[in-house]
């Protein structure tokens, strides 16, 4: 049998990461998306209501009765699905209304609908990058940007993250200079360590060397900046920044789909070439309205977005005051780094014993030696829960025997 020697080396290669602590498990909900959930954890075992502090809802809409009620109707007004791709006859006029209001939303040209924002990343470079190309990108980019440029047959420059004296060096080298076209592609916020790209900066050098800007910014979107446009507000770039990714998976919503918005011709020429656009289903017509929806709550009150700011800064500022060791800075995705992989796994463990639903990451979905557990938070969390997450986190930490110890404490006491 062909298999048998792959099953052998898989089976090793699950012992190794089983061995090494690093092997991820999946929890059930039973129930929507919220704050509080019914979960089974680990498999078989008795359902628990927890509090939800590891979900990218943030602003609490993937059950909002409002985004329900719209979803219903939207079945009845256009099915369930289009069964085709969008320019055979996978277009409906729901399609081009989400793409309309995206694009005014966000202030750019125009907008393209994907079934994922990591389908709009995998779909953008290639299609308009070639050989003659620089595409300069930031160390800690998404996967989904990092395999998007891979697909591209332009040079790839990596910066480190968030450098700018790196980005200036780099663009400013010959061969970048004598490249056809530059772009310099960001995360908005960073999904690990919740750090806001400084775009302010950004512009002013890509401009100053005729480099396009490309943002991804799913951690951002309906909620980063004043009116929630994302984080090109935030930093009061608007209008400067040439291409925008995101999704409707986190904040629009919490279901599923992803855009690019951008220069008018700029999507003109990915509905031609873009793979994921050309070869993948439309998107379910009812996600489309549900965004539409939201796109229009969103607009109308800051309400949603300023209560997550609020908790945002309540837990922030709570968790550095009980000695804990996280990221500074604005964004609701808090990192509290813990650097071992297995305490960030016995932590979580922990914490779901005390009825809060957090996630330990280590690698390889962060680098090895920076495990953290990381909080999002939401604006469906009221004060009440944020309160009981702090005090648990605060009776594990005591227990673990990490708040107010440093990096390297932490590191001597548990190793990496």
């Amino acid at each position: 049998m062909a298999y048998g020697k792959m099953k052998e080396f898989l089976q090793t290669e699950l012992k190794s990461v089983r061995d090494a602590g690093l092997y991820k498990q999946e929890r059930y909900i039973y129930g929507p998306q919220g704050a509080d959930i019914k979960v089974e954890f680990p498999a078989g075992a008795p359902q628990q209501e927890v509090l939800n502090f590891c979900a990218n809802n943030y602003l609490g809409l993937s059950s909002h009765p409002e985004t329900v009620k719209s979803a219903h109707k939207a079945l009845d007004e256009w099915g369930y699905g289009m069964s085709s791709v969008r320019f055979i006859c996978g277009t409906q006029d729901i399609h081009r209304q989400l793409e309309q209001k995206l694009a005014a939303f966000l202030g750019l040209d125009d907008a393209i609908l994907y079934s994922s924002c990591f389908d709009a990343n995998g779909g953008l470079f290639e299609a308009l990058f070639k050989e003659e190309d620089a595409i300069l990108t930031d160390a800690l980019n998404h996967a989904s940007v990092i395999d998007g440029i891979r697909l591209a047959k332009a040079k790839r420059y990596i910066i480190k993250h968030m450098d700018m004296e790196d980005l200036e060096k780099q663009l400013s080298s010959p061969e970048v200079k004598a490249a056809r076209f530059r772009v310099f592609a960001t995360d908005g916020a960073f999904s690990m360590d919740g750090d806001v790209a400084p775009l302010a900066k950004i512009c002013d050098i890509c401009e100053k060397y005729d480099c396009l800007v490309m943002v991804d910014d799913s951690h951002s979107t309906g909620f980063m900046g004043k009116h929630g446009k994302g984080t090109h507000e935030h930093c009061g770039v608007m209008g400067r920044v040439d291409i925008i990714t995101s999704t409707m998976g986190k904040a629009l919503g919490g279901a599923s789909g992803g855009f690019t918005a951008a220069r008018k011709e700029i999507v003109e020429l990915l509905r031609q070439r873009s793979r994921p656009y050309l070869f993948s289903n439309s998107l379910p017509p009812v996600i489309a309205a549900s965004a539409v929806t939201i796109i229009d709550l969103l607009s109308q009150s800051t309400e949603r977005r300023d209560k997550l700011e609020r908790n945002t800064m309540h837990f922030r500022k709570a968790m550095t005051e009980a000695g804990f060791d996280i990221r500074p800075g604005v964004h609701p995705i808090v990192p509290i780094m813990l650097y071992n992989a297995k305490l960030a796994q016995d932590f979580a463990r922990d914490m779901y014993a005390e009825g809060i639903y957090v996630i330990g990451f280590f690698f390889p979905v962060v680098g090895k030696g920076l495990a953290r557990i990381r909080v999002q938070l939401s604006a469906g969390h009221e004060t009440e829960h944020i309160d009981k997450a702090i005090t648990a986190f605060t009776k594990i930490g005591k227990k673990y025997d990490i708040l107010k110890k440093s990096k390297d404490e932490i590191i001597a006491k548990y190793g990496l």
